[in-house]
C-alpha cells in the first residue's frame, strides 16, 4: 500500500491514499489524478502565504536572483555594457552612503511595510560609527555591499595603492560591525561612479563585483522630493527594467520612496532581490544575451556598426610608380625626388613616407623687354568744360551786393531814423531793439525785433559807406 501526503504549511493537511490498483471501485489512475489536482490547487495558496502581513496590497519581492561575481565582474548600463539579467518590468532597489540612523531607519520601515528586500552599499566609516544600523540590515534580510571607507570622490585619479586601501578598509569596517565575514556580499560601488580601470581590475581579482546603475534619481542633489519621484519613474519607464540608484541618508529620498513604490506597483513593476552565489546556493541559470539591457534579436536592428578586423598583408612588394612625364607636367624635372622612399621609416599603419616632399615651383616668366614705356595721357583728357550758365549764376549775388552798396537818399533817411529809435534808452538801460508799446504782447515785440534783425545785414553796409563819405 502506498500513501501520498501533501502538506500545506500554515493551513491544513490533506491526504491522498493510493491503495492497490482499485480501492472501493476506484482505479489507481483516478486517485493519481485526484492527488495532482489537489497539488495544483495548493500552489496559489503557497504564493499567497508569502504576502506581506498586515498589507495585502504590498508590492513585495517577486523573486531572488543569484549572481556570480566571477562570471560578470561589472554591471550597470550607466557605465558598462552588461547589467543584471532581469525580465521586463523588474527593478532592483539599491541604496548608498549609509547607515545614518534617522534616515536609514525610516527607509527600513518603508521597505518592511512593503515586504521589499534591497541592496545597501555601506560606507566603512559610517558602519564603524553606527554598527547597529548595519546589523538591522542583516536582520531584515537585505543584501549588504560596501562603498569604500571614506567615500572619496577621487578614485578615478588616485593611486591604486590608496584605492586598494579604501576598498579593503571599508570592507573590514563593515565586517567588524556585523561580526560575521560571510554576511558581507562581494558587491562594491565606486563612490560617485568615478570609475577607473585599475580599480575595476583590482576588484575583479578579489572576486568582487563592481556595481554601477541603470538609472539614478538624482536624490543627492538639492531638489525636492517630488523631483526625485519624477526622475525615478521617468527613467525607469524609459528603460523598462534595471537597477535604481538611491541614497538612504537623504530626507528627500525618505519622502519620495513611498510614492515611488506605489507608482511601480500601479504600473505593473516587480522588485527583485539580488544575492551572491555560494557553494550552497549556485547562480541562477541565465543566457549571455540576458545580461544585455536590450539584447539584439532578429527583429531588432543592430545599433552599432560591426568592428572590422585588422588586415594582414600577404605581400609587401610595392608597385612601380608612374613616371612624371606620363602626367604631362611641364616642370617634370623639378618634381624629381630629392631622395627615394625610405623603407625603414614607415608610419604606424605600414604606409611608407617621404623624408622630404618637394613641391613643384612655378618657373618665373621672362620679359621680352624690360624697358617698356606706357603711353602718356594727353592733356585734353584732364580738361573739363565749364558751364557758362552756372558761372553767371554764381556771380549774381556779388553783383546784387555791389548794387546795394550805394544807398539812395530815401534809404539813408530811413536808416538814420531807425538808428535814432534803436539808440534811445529804455528805463535806464541801453536798448537797440524796437520799443514795445504799452499793452503790446511779448510775442509782438519779439516779432518786431526779428523783423528788424532781418535788415541788419544791408544796414551795416550802408552805415559803413556813410562813415567813409563823411570822413
Amino acid at each position: 500500500m502506498a500513501r501520498c501526503v501533501i502538506i500545506l504549511s500554515r493551513t491544513r493537511i490533506r491526504r491522498c491514499f493510493m491503495m492497490g490498483s482499485v480501492v472501493a471501485g476506484v482505479r489507481m489512475r483516478q486517485w493519481a489524478v485526484l492527488c495532482l489536482g489537489l497539488f495544483v490547487g495548493i500552489a496559489p495558496q503557497v504564493a499567497s502565504a508569502a504576502d506581506c502581513p498586515g498589507n495585502p496590497a504590498a508590492l513585495g519581492t517577486s523573486r531572488t536572483l543569484v549572481v556570480d561575481p566571477l562570471e560578470h565582474p561589472r554591471i550597470g548600463t550607466m557605465q558598462y555594457s552588461e547589467t543584471l539579467p532581469l525580465h521586463d518590468h523588474e527593478v532592483v532597489l539599491t541604496f548608498d552612503d549609509g547607515p545614518l540612523p534617522h534616515s536609514s531607519n525610516q527607509i527600513l520601515q518603508i521597505l518592511a511595510s512593503e515586504c521589499i528586500r534591497a541592496t545597501f552599499f555601506e560606507i566603512g566609516r559610517m558602519a564603524r560609527s553606527f554598527p547597529e544600523g548595519v546589523r538591522k540590515l542583516r536582520d531584515a534580510g537585505h543584501t549588504i555591499g560596501t562603498h569604500s571607507q571614506n567615500h572619496p570622490l577621487s578614485m578615478d585619479r588616485m593611486s591604486i595603492e590608496r584605492a586598494r586601501q579604501e576598498i579593503d578598509d571599508g570592507m573590514a569596517s563593515v565586517k567588524a560591525a556585523l561580526g560575521d565575514d560571510k554576511a558581507v556580499a562581494p558587491f562594491f560601488r565606486i563612490p560617485g561612479l568615478l570609475r577607473a580601470e585599475a580599480v575595476e581590475h583590482y576588484l575583479a581579482s578579489q572576486g568582487i563585483q563592481t556595481w554601477s546603475a541603470d538609472f539614478p534619481a538624482d536624490d543627492w542633489r538639492h531638489i525636492p522630493a517630488s523631483r526625485v519621484y519624477d526622475l525615478a519613474i521617468r527613467r525607469i519607464e524609459a528603460k523598462g527594467k534595471g537597477i535604481l540608484l538611491l541614497h538612504d541618508i537623504q530626507p528627500r529620498t525618505v519622502a519620495a520612496l513611498p510614492r515611488i513604490l506605489q507608482e511601480l506597483k500601479a504600473r505593473g513593476y516587480r522588485i527583485v532581490h539580488v544575492v551572491p552565489a555560494t557553494p550552497e546556493q549556485p547562480a541562477t541559470p541565465t543566457e549571455p544575451q540576458q545580461w544585455q539591457l536590450h539584447p539584439t534579436t532578429e527583429t531588432v536592428a543592430i545599433s552599432h556598426w560591426p568592428k572590422i578586423r585588422n588586415f594582414v598583408f600577404t605581400q609587401t612588394d610595392m608597385l612601380p610608380a608612374p613616371s612624371l612625364s606620363d602626367l604631362d607636367w611641364r616642370d617634370a624635372e623639378s618634381m624629381a625626388l630629392a631622395e627615394p622612399f625610405d623603407v625603414a621609416r614607415r608610419h604606424a599603419r605600414g604606409v611608407p613616407l617621404l623624408q622630404q616632399t618637394p613641391w613643384p615651383q612655378p618657373a618665373p616668366l621672362a620679359l621680352a623687354s624690360a624697358a617698356v614705356a606706357l603711353p602718356v595721357p594727353a592733356q585734353s583728357i584732364f580738361e573739363i568744360e565749364e558751364n557758362p550758365r552756372a558761372t553767371a549764376q554764381s556771380l549774381l549775388p556779388f553783383s546784387r551786393y555791389a548794387e546795394q552798396s550805394v544807398p539812395t537818399p530815401r534809404q539813408r533817411a530811413g536808416v538814420s531814423k531807425r538808428i535814432a529809435i534803436n539808440a534811445a534808452p529804455i528805463r535806464g538801460k541801453p536798448h537797440f531793439g524796437a520799443a514795445r508799446k504799452p499793452g503790446a504782447s511779448r510775442f509782438a515785440g519779439r516779432a518786431n525785433r526779428n523783423a528788424a534783425g532781418a535788415h541788419r545785414g544791408p544796414l551795416k553796409q550802408v552805415v559803413q559807406v556813410k562813415k567813409k563819405r563823411s570822413a
